[in-house]
């Protein structure tokens, strides 16, 4: 069964009760999509402290440009120690994957190298791990109770503070928040 392609440079949405403490309010960026399963960012979960500078100094890199105040997002469960940088598209490193024109991932260490350095991409997040789903697990969760898709807009990535991407996500949709059930209906 093929994956449905819209689902690539997506948002999904995390309804109330979704009945995963990870994954509670969560806004996740879809960035790959294929039969073989699917893997996004969450990317409205600041790590408690970690900062994109200190995770620098940590590799090793002189932080130079890289604002103070930028925290490392907690991107998933899965593979916790891997970085991960979803970035606006201008930006091509070594393993980057343009995600549908509208932003970019990359997973090797010279992105955080070129953003210290004044020349990495315009709009970036820095996330350690990432949300990962085997070929038709995220399909089949589609069906039930616990997911939203809402349009990849990148205004929201790039330009609303994390703590508000996911009620902000909801209001874009027309759907206020306050009006979400934890538990499914019956018709």
């Amino acid at each position: 069964m093929d994956a449905p392609p819209f689902l690539v440079g997506q948002l999904l949405l995390s309804m109330p009760g979704i009945g995963d403490p990870r994954f509670e309010r969560s806004v996740i960026a879809m960035c790959v999509h294929d039969s073989d399963g699917a893997l996004g960012l969450v990317v409205n979960h600041a790590h408690d402290s970690l900062t994109v500078r200190e995770l620098m100094e940590q590799l090793d890199i002189d932080p130079g440009a890289t604002p103070i105040d930028a925290r490392v997002l907690v991107g998933g469960p899965v593979e916790p120690g891997r970085g991960f940088v979803l970035h606006s598209p201008e930006y091509e490193g070594q393993s980057t994957i343009n995600v549908d024109g509208k932003w970019a991932l990359t997973s090797t260490v010279d992105i955080l190298r070129d953003i210290a350095a004044g020349k990495g991409p315009r709009h970036w997040l820095a996330a350690l791990g990432y949300t990962g789903w085997a070929g038709g697990q995220l399909e089949t969760e589609l069906t039930r109770h616990g997911w939203q898709l809402a349009p990849g807009d990148t205004a929201l990535l790039f330009d609303t503070a994390s703590d508000e991407r996911w009620a902000s996500a909801y209001r874009g949709l027309g759907i206020a928040v306050g009006q979400l059930s934890a538990t499914a209906g019956r018709a």
